[in-house]
């Protein structure tokens, strides 16, 4: 494969949740799809293609591996750096959404309809969330959505939330031209309170974009909102897989039906303003790390957490 994509690629120096700075390098990167079944492999080496004019070496997210690497490696000519590991969750839609319900237990499932029953009843008695999938509904989905988006620590600590451009609004559109883009709203009455943004290639619909309003965290919004998409997208019947893309979380291991171990893995050219970015950047997620777990220990973590993501 040799679909590459070059970009300046950002390495973010956080501590937990806020963004100090960042630096970038050019790389070509490119991401494994779960249609291509890639086997994992133990110790992974350098693609061998061409470094396109510019790049400083590769980055290849979604790779599965065998096990747990270490985070910084010389390979040749190059530094390779795997700052994330984790278990990649998926959804398999090749079911119905009745063989999809029994993966989870009695116990699971009823938390969950009790969740959106409540919700439900605090609208009124019914749901009210809606679907996007066509080009004139692109405008209005990203006007809805871009209310719950500017509320979301996502966006104002990580740079995350979903895109405000007219460029972007095109792209989503020329997307769902082609069918390619499942966006979905829960609203209370006329707020939108949560928003999920899904294009898909290949047959897999990509978790790209997703927040809900924090004053709606205690109603589980978000959870409410997956559950409705996921029951739609099963009825529909037209994809293959639901990817939940980088990182793991509780929230993504409850819906997957499948988990695997997967890094993004970079291949850097060895230099000076590389290897300095790259060391400084392991060491900050180390810090971060302890700092993390210090905070715990003693009961302060979550708590910070909270005042990070909700204080305006």
């Amino acid at each position: 494969m040799s679909d590459w994509d070059r970009r300046r690629v950002p390495f973010k120096f956080q501590l937990s949740d806020l963004t100090l700075f960042s630096l970038e390098i050019t790389l070509q990167m490119r991401a494994e799809s779960l249609v291509d079944n890639i086997e994992a492999v133990a110790s992974p080496g350098v693609p061998g293609d061409a470094l396109l004019e510019g790049s400083e070496g590769f980055v290849v997210r979604g790779m599965p591996v065998c096990g747990p690497l270490e985070v910084l490696t010389r390979v040749g000519g190059y530094l390779r750096y795997v700052p994330q590991q984790y278990q990649h969750c998926h959804i398999d839609l090749r079911q119905t959404f009745e063989e999809y319900q029994k993966k989870f237990s009695s116990k699971t499932r009823s938390t969950v309809n009790r969740k959106v029953k409540k919700f439900a009843d605090h609208c009124g008695g019914a749901l009210n969330w809606r679907l996007y999938k066509e080009p004139e509904q692109m405008r209005e989905y990203f006007q809805l959505a871009r209310q719950v988006s500017k509320l979301t620590y996502q966006e104002r600590l990580l740079d995350a939330g979903l895109p405000d451009s007219e460029e972007f609004l095109r792209e989503a559109e020329r997307w769902a031209a082609a069918g390619r883009v499942r966006a979905y709203i829960l609203f209370d009455g006329a707020r939108p309170v949560s928003y999920l943004y899904c294009p898909v290639t290949d047959g897999v619909l990509s978790y790209s974009y997703v927040g809900y309003d924090p004053e709606y965290m205690d109603k589980s919004v978000g959870l409410v909102l997956q559950w409705m998409a996921v029951q739609q997208l099963f009825e529909e019947g037209k994809f293959l897989y639901f990817d939940f893309t980088e990182g793991s979380s509780d929230h993504k291991r409850l819906f997957s039906t499948h988990q695997r171990h997967c890094a993004n893995v970079y291949f850097v050219r060895r230099g000076l303003r590389n290897a300095a970015i790259l060391y400084a950047h392991a060491a900050m997620d180390r810090f971060s790390a302890w700092s993390g777990a210090v905070l715990t220990r003693y009961g302060l973590k979550s708590r910070l957490k909270r005042v990070l993501r909700f204080s305006q």
